[in-house]
């Protein structure tokens, strides 16, 4: 399949969202954020990834608004942070995002982490979010097979969305064929793996092979793997960089190398307690 910057996957209610996308954990509230924000709308992308708990929610919002591109045209995702579980705390969770955002909707609202054993209430006020016009996709980020079972079965929503941490030194096999078969589509984030691999030797030699920068070849490899990715920088040159990677296509045997890199590297880890609780 041919791609581009604004090619779309279709979510499993309809909505259509960009395979590439603008992720702004641990961006700077201010200028850091909003010139992102503007440096990736300029390049042509129209996916960002915010989250409350990430504190900048209002400069991305400030950003989508001054760049004079259509509302319609940008799909937005935040998410609700554990301390808003529960039914009423999430609708409550939603609207202050919004507020922030300065929107009356957005295009996907997912559940942060599975951090409460009211998560199925929690679940239950997005369903509602979603019904009401105030998010047109909903989901969920870093569960695992057990925990969507337990959602799907106390509401029959299967979600749209899953968002974890995915890369080939962290090739989630099992989790995605899970998600396919439901018809949920993994988001990566964390795919450049925080720069902790990006001068790995079979990286860099592929990255060499085909002219690219690892980046690059990170970000293809989750792009051939049908994944949605949310490469992450406040710099101009890789924003702009990350986004150069539609010219080219990896080689299956290339492919195969890098899904043989798994390591189990996660980058990423609740505070709290193990990954898989609950």
């Amino acid at each position: 399949m041919t791609m581009n910057i604004q090619t779309t996957i279709t979510l499993n209610n309809g909505v259509a969202i960009p395979v590439l996308g603008l992720g702004v954990f641990q961006t700077g509230q201010g200028s850091e954020t909003q010139n992102a924000v503007t440096w990736a709308l300029e390049a042509g992308y129209r996916h960002i990834d915010t989250a409350a708990i990430y504190h900048n929610e209002e400069d991305v919002g400030i950003a989508i608004a001054k760049s004079g591109i259509p509302r319609r045209e940008i799909f937005v995702t935040t998410k609700l942070w554990n301390d808003d579980h529960g039914y009423d705390k999430a609708l409550k969770a939603c609207d202050t995002s919004l507020k922030r955002l300065g929107m009356n909707y957005v295009d996907l609202y997912l559940i942060h982490w599975h951090s409460s054993w009211k998560v199925s209430e929690t679940w239950r006020a997005l369903i509602r979010l979603r019904e009401e016009g105030k998010c047109r996709a909903i989901g969920v980020s870093n569960f695992v097979p057990r925990q969507i079972e337990k959602i799907i079965k106390d509401s029959g929503v299967i979600p749209a969305v899953n968002q974890v941490e995915f890369h080939p030194f962290l090739y989630q096999k099992e989790l995605l064929n899970y998600c396919r078969s439901k018809g949920i589509q993994i988001e990566a984030y964390s795919p450049l793996t925080r720069g902790k691999r990006l001068d790995h030797p079979a990286v860099v030699s592929i990255a060499q092979k085909y002219t690219k920068t690892p980046a690059q070849i990170l970000i293809r490899w989750g792009l051939q793997h049908g994944l949605v990715v949310l490469p992450k920088s406040a710099q101009k040159e890789r924003i702009i960089s990350n986004a150069d990677v539609f010219d080219f296509e990896i080689d299956a045997g290339d492919m195969q190398s890098l899904d043989g890199l798994n390591e189990n590297l996660r980058l990423i880890r609740p505070r709290w307690s193990p990954i898989e609780w609950w």
